[in-house]
C-alpha cells in the first residue's frame, strides 16, 4: 500500500475514527495513488481472537457491502482471510457471503425522490500467488457456494418484501413454477378444486374468505442419492396476507403481515440452493398458500373441519390460520414420500415473547434431527433456540368435539402448542418446527440484518441439506 495511504489510515486510528471493531467501516479516497482502485475501504474484526471466527467475517463482509453503496461503490474487491499461511475456505465462503447479503437493498415502487446510491454488482476476492491448486479449487468452490447461500436468501427477502396486492397464492405458484423449470425440477400445483378434491379440509377452510382462492404447491428435488433414501419433507407456510379473518387483528401494525408467506419464502429461496449446489438428497417441499380474509364465506370461530387424513380440527380462532394450512402440508409432504419433516413459519405472535425478533423457536419430537438442525444453524451464523415437547402440552390442545383444537382456552405456551399442533398431524415421522414469527422481519436495520424481510432459516436449512456439499 503506498505510504501516503498507509499514514491516513493510521490518522484515521489516532483520532478514533477507525478502532477496527466488529461494524466500524471507512472509506478513503485513493487520489490516484492506487490507479485501479477509486477507494480504499476499511472494515474492522473486532478483536484478535475474531480472527478466525466465520460469524465476524460474514459480519465484516455485510458492512463492507454497506460502506460500499453508500459511497457509491459498485465493485468490490476484497483479500481473501487466513488462517495460518494458507487462506482458509471457510473464511472466504463466510466473507463472500456477508458482501453478497449486504449488497441486498428492499425493493421501492416510488415513482420520484432523490436518487440512491448504486447497488452494489461485482465481487471479486483476491488470493495470493503460492496458493496451491487443490487449495485454489476449494477456494472457488466455497466462493460459489456463498453465492448460492446468499442468492437463496436475497430471494427470500424479496418475496417476503412483496406487497400483499403483488403476491397472492396464484402469483407464488407461477413463483414455483418458474424456479422448478430454472432448475429442471418437477412442480405440481392443486387449485381449488384440486384442494377439495384431495380432502384438504383446513388449506380450504382457510382459504376460502378469499377473492383470491388457495393453492398447494409441491416441488420435488431428487439428488443423487439411492432411490429408496430418505426423502426431506419441507413445508413452509404461505399465507400472502393475514387479517386475522373473522378473529381480526388489530390494525396497528397489519400492514407487517404481508411477511406471513416468510416460511414459503424461505423454501422457494432454498430451490436456487439446490438447484446449484446439488446435493446427492431427495426433498420435497410443499406450500400451502393462502389468503386469510373476514368475508360472508370465511371460516369461524367454533367451526369443525377435516384435515387431509380426516382428522378434525376444532377452530378456537381464525387467527390461528398458518397451523391448519402447515397440518394439510405436513399430510401432504408425507403421502409424496417424506419420511422426515421440518416446517418453517411465521407462525406465532408468542415467540417475540420468548426470544424478541432475536431466534427462531423450534419444537421437535426427534432431538438427533433436531441436533443437526441447530448444528447447521450455528455453521449459518443464524440463532435457533429449542423449545420444549412435554405432554402437559399437548393435553392443552385436547378438544371436546374434535380430535384437536387450533388454540388454546388460554393464552400459555403459545408457540409450542402452536408448534405441536403441527406435530400432531406430523405423527411419529420425524418433525421439526421452525417459528420465524419474530426473525422473518425486522421494523428497522439491526446488526447484520436488514430492514423487512430477512430470510431467516434459508442458510440454517441449506447448511442442513447441503453439508456434505459445504463440507466436502
Amino acid at each position: 500500500m503506498p505510504e501516503p495511504l498507509v499514514q491516513a489510515v493510521r490518522s484515521l486510528a489516532a483520532r478514533g475514527r477507525f478502532k477496527g471493531r466488529l461494524g466500524d467501516a471507512e472509506a478513503l479516497p485513493t487520489l490516484g495513488l492506487m490507479p485501479r482502485y477509486q477507494a480504499l475501504l476499511l472494515c474492522g474484526l473486532g478483536d484478535a481472537a475474531r480472527a478466525e471466527d466465520t460469524d465476524a467475517w460474514r459480519s465484516a463482509g455485510v458492512y463492507a457491502a454497506r460502506a460500499a453503496h453508500e459511497h457509491g461503490l459498485v465493485r468490490l474487491a476484497a483479500p481473501l482471510p487466513r488462517a495460518g499461511r494458507a487462506a482458509s475456505r471457510e473464511l472466504a465462503q463466510a466473507l463472500a457471503e456477508g458482501l453478497w447479503l449486504g449488497a441486498y437493498r428492499m425493493p421501492s415502487y416510488a415513482t420520484a425522490g432523490g436518487a440512491q446510491p448504486p447497488a452494489l454488482r461485482e465481487v471479486a476476492l483476491l488470493h495470493g500467488r503460492a496458493e496451491a491448486p487443490d487449495t485454489l479449487a476449494g477456494l472457488e468452490r466455497a466462493i460459489l457456494a456463498a453465492e448460492a447461500l446468499a442468492l437463496a436468501t436475497n430471494v427470500a427477502r424479496d418475496l417476503t418484501n412483496l406487497p400483499g396486492n403483488y403476491l397472492v397464492p396464484e402469483t407464488l405458484a407461477r413463483e414455483a413454477q418458474a424456479l422448478a423449470a430454472r432448475y429442471g425440477l418437477e412442480c405440481t400445483v392443486l387449485d381449488e378444486h384440486g384442494i377439495r378434491e384431495q380432502g384438504m379440509g383446513g388449506l380450504e377452510a382457510v382459504g376460502k374468505g378469499s377473492a383470491n382462492p388457495p393453492r398447494m404447491i409441491a416441488v420435488r428435488y431428487r439428488g443423487t442419492a439411492e432411490e429408496n433414501a430418505d426423502v426431506i419433507g419441507l413445508v413452509g407456510k404461505g399465507i400472502t396476507f393475514d387479517t386475522g379473518g373473522i378473529s381480526l387483528k388489530k390494525p396497528e401494525g397489519m400492514e407487517e403481515m404481508i411477511s406471513d408467506m416468510g416460511g414459503a419464502a424461505v423454501l422457494l429461496g432454498l430451490i436456487h440452493t439446490l438447484g446449484r449446489l446439488k446435493p446427492p438428497i431427495h426433498a420435497v417441499i410443499v406450500i400451502p398458500a393462502a389468503e386469510n380474509m373476514p368475508s360472508g364465506s370465511a371460516f369461524k370461530p367454533g367451526d369443525v373441519i377435516s384435515a387431509m387424513n380426516g382428522q378434525t380440527i376444532e377452530v378456537l380462532n381464525t387467527d390461528a390460520e398458518g397451523r391448519i394450512v402447515l397440518a394439510d402440508g405436513v399430510l401432504y409432504a408425507k403421502a409424496l414420500g417424506a419420511t422426515r419433516l421440518i416446517d418453517v413459519a411465521t407462525l406465532t405472535g408468542a415467540v417475540l415473547v420468548c426470544f424478541g425478533d432475536v431466534a427462531t423457536g423450534a419444537v421437535a419430537n426427534d432431538e438427533p434431527m433436531l441436533q443437526e438442525l441447530l448444528s447447521a444453524a450455528k455453521r449459518a451464523g443464524e440463532k435457533v433456540w429449542p423449545l420444549p415437547n412435554y405432554p402437559e402440552y399437548h393435553d392443552m390442545l385436547k378438544s371436546q368435539v374434535a380430535d384437536i383444537r387450533n388454540a388454546t382456552s388460554r393464552s400459555w405456551a403459545g408457540s409450542i402448542t402452536a408448534g405441536l399442533f403441527i406435530g400432531f398431524f406430523a405423527g411419529e415421522t420425524p418433525w421439526v418446527h421452525l417459528d420465524t414469527g419474530g426473525t422473518a422481519w425486522l421494523w428497522s436495520e439491526r446488526g447484520t440484518e436488514p430492514l423487512g424481510g430477512t430470510g431467516a432459516m434459508v442458510r440454517t436449512l441449506s447448511c442442513y441439506l447441503c453439508h456434505s456439499v459445504l463440507n466436502g
